[in-house]
């Protein structure tokens, strides 16, 4: 049976547009560009806007995400791209990722439901390679007061499934911390972010 979570998503992808765009998130696009390219895993990864555009840079591209809709459209947007990812359904504990896979792994806007947020993090780190790098943009506490004055920025409304700069520290304990930071932020992402919102943003080196 179809959970209450996984139908939400599957509701939100099964349109013809795409709910957050076709284009990459301009931190991930800032972020990749300075790296060389190797394997990295997208989790949550939606419609694949971020992984398509990773592939087409040359990375050899894992995602997931509860949604089959989700899926069914990021293959569809990586074949109109020509370019190959390799895209799961499922939750993380079910899925046949092996230690120290990934040269990185990407967090866009991933907010896993607040009672498992903290454990899949600490999940995802088994998966990342010594000397790897996590890439992480995603709504921060704060962003509360940003929805109350407009809803069309996105965002869980639940103050539990939003970030801080101390729950990131504790998630990715000894990594060195590139960027850390919490800030406002314009976003023009497809149907459902729109508008100023605050993230926290976060590149650390394991």
């Amino acid at each position: 049976m179809t959970s209450p979570w996984t139908q939400r998503w599957d509701d939100r992808y099964s349109n013809e547009e795409f709910a957050y765009g076709e284009e990459p998130n301009n931190y991930l696009k800032e972020q990749l560009e300075k790296l060389n390219s190797g394997t990295i895993l997208f989790p949550a990864e939606g419609e694949g806007r971020n992984a398509v555009f990773a592939a087409r840079s040359g990375w050899i591209v894992d995602a997931f995400d509860i949604s089959t809709e989700g899926k069914n459209k990021a293959l569809k947007l990586a074949e109109t791209n020509n370019v190959t990812i390799r895209y799961q359904v499922g939750e993380l504990e079910s899925l046949n990722y092996q230690t120290e896979e990934f040269d990185a792994i990407a967090l866009i806007y991933a907010h896993f439901p607040a009672e498992i947020k903290s454990a899949t993090h600490k999940q995802l780190d088994k998966y990342l390679r010594k000397g790897g790098i996590i890439i992480f943009e995603a709504f921060s506490k704060k962003h509360l007061e940003y929805l109350a004055k407009n809803d069309k920025v996105g965002g869980p409304k639940d103050v539990e499934s939003l970030f801080s700069i101390e729950e990131i520290k504790t998630d990715f304990p000894d990594y060195e911390i590139i960027e850390l930071v919490e800030k406002e932020i314009e976003l023009n992402e497809g149907l459902f972010h729109n508008g100023k919102g605050s993230v926290i943003r976060f590149v650390g080196k394991k």
